[in-house]
């Protein structure tokens, strides 16, 4: 099994998603005691929280960089970067190792096209949703990517960073998320991408009338079975 070097902290809430998958998926395909062999860098997201803030994304950049080399440096042989929004500095982390980085928007956009459809909608923080950076991504796979209104945009990145982040989950927050998808569907989605890695704490397939795609999820399973597979 390939040890797999995580990017993670950003939130560690979501972080924890990733170990806890990454292990489930592990003994469910191995068996027995196994479970994953994983190297886990955890920045502080307050710092990544403020380089985002300010648009420093450079800065963000050479900072997740630098614990990239270090993953590797440990023996880590695969990357993922345990966050959706950071995938923007994704290119930076790439040169910085010589190891393999799974991208998750590659991921997704697998998942999406395997069910057949090709126009989504994108939920996401609003630096997902606004920059081109993941819809672009998506699209190099032949999806249209549908984003929320500007107040569904403005609510749906307030619930991640005040409330998700903070492991707060509240029944009216999934209520507003759920009107979101419905607006989004209505609009001609054909299928939602659960794009920023805590919403996956909120909502789920029973809170859509169309596929979801939870980012998470589907990033955990392709690293599990890239670590797995035969060299």
């Amino acid at each position: 099994m390939k040890l797999v070097g995580m990017l993670g902290g950003m939130s560690w809430e979501s972080s924890a998603e990733y170990y806890r998958l990454a292990n489930e998926l592990v003994r469910e395909r191995v068996g027995g005691l196994s479970s994953a062999r994983l190297l886990l860098h955890s920045v502080d997201f307050a710092e990544v929280e403020r380089l985002q803030a300010e648009g420093r994304w450079d800065d963000a950049g050479e900072l997740l960089a630098a614990a990239a080399a270090g993953l590797e440096a440990g023996g880590a042989e695969l990357l993922l970067i345990c966050t959706n929004t950071m995938h923007k500095v994704a290119d930076a982390v790439e040169q910085a190792v010589s190891i393999p980085l799974l991208h998750i928007g590659d991921v997704t956009a697998a998942a999406v096209r395997g069910a057949g459809l090709s126009r989504v909608g994108l939920l996401a923080t609003a630096y997902t949703m606004e920059q081109p950076f993941l819809r672009e991504r998506l699209a190099g796979h032949g999806l249209t990517v549908l984003v929320p209104e500007a107040d569904d945009q403005a609510l749906v990145h307030r619930v991640i960073y005040e409330e998700l982040c903070l492991g707060v989950v509240s029944e009216e927050s999934r209520q507003a998320y759920r009107q979101v998808i419905g607006r989004l569907v209505a609009a001609g989605a054909e299928g939602i991408i659960l794009g920023c890695t805590e919403i996956e704490l909120l909502v789920d397939q029973s809170d859509s009338a169309v596929p979801v795609f939870p980012t998470t999820r589907l990033h955990v399973e392709a690293a599990v079975t890239a670590a797995l597979a035969a060299d």
